[in-house]
């Protein structure tokens, strides 16, 4: 199922900002890290942006981005993918704990599963602190991926570069500004430490996708 999403979001002093933050390759030896802009906390959410809700995650709607949605007959979302041109963007959201962030150690879990794989990955500096970079051979040929993750008030967001944008940062456009702009409901729930938080489609599109089902069930012989 494909969101494609033909409206521009707000512009925010944010994107302006981390212009002129060191990136990826500048001479620096730790982690730039990031001082505004999102991925946001829902309780610190800007106004006034359109924005595809699934429930932990709102998506904000960037012209040209395709927001592509696997999910069960009950609308229960089990990927989520973002698409501009050649790249693409994955995004995962976990439960983590109150005190402290999650993203070293399930970066150096993946790091520590792609070497069982034959695949080695290096940790770079990034925008949003340290990176996990990896080519990997598959039977469509090499395939590099760029890890990133983004600790907030207990949770975690997880994304996965894919095309020229797993190379250069620069070349994520407006994935890059989806990812900025991308907006946590963690709920109020207790919730296992990196438990998936709950990803759901909107109501209409769910109503819309049970009709259809239902539909072609009753065509059935």
């Amino acid at each position: 199922m494909i969101f494609s999403r033909k409206r521009a979001g707000s512009e925010r002093q944010a994107r302006d900002e981390r212009a002129a933050e060191p990136r990826v390759g500048q001479d620096t030896d730790e982690p730039t890290g990031r001082t505004s802009g999102g991925p946001y906390d829902i309780s610190e959410a800007p106004d006034g942006v359109q924005r595809l809700d699934l429930g932990s995650l709102h998506i904000p709607a960037v012209p040209g981005v395709e927001v592509r949605v696997q999910a069960d007959p009950q609308g229960v979302v089990q990927q989520v993918v973002l698409v501009h041109e050649q790249n693409a963007l994955q995004l995962g959201v976990f439960a983590a704990p109150r005190s402290d962030g999650i993203w070293d150690e399930v970066r150096e879990e993946i790091r520590q599963s792609l070497f069982n794989d034959g695949a080695a990955a290096q940790e770079v500096a990034g925008e949003y602190g340290t990176e996990l970079r990896a080519r990997l051979r598959t039977p469509d040929g090499i395939t590099d991926l760029r890890f990133i993750g983004v600790d907030g008030p207990r949770w975690m967001v997880r994304g996965v570069f894919q095309g020229a944008a797993a190379l250069d940062p620069a070349a994520a456009g407006p994935l890059a500004e989806c990812l900025d702009g991308l907006v946590v409901d963690r709920g109020q729930e207790a919730k296992p430490v990196r438990e998936p938080l709950p990803l759901r489609l909107p109501r209409e599109v769910a109503e819309q996708q049970q009709a259809q089902a239902a539909s072609d069930g009753s065509g059935e012989a």
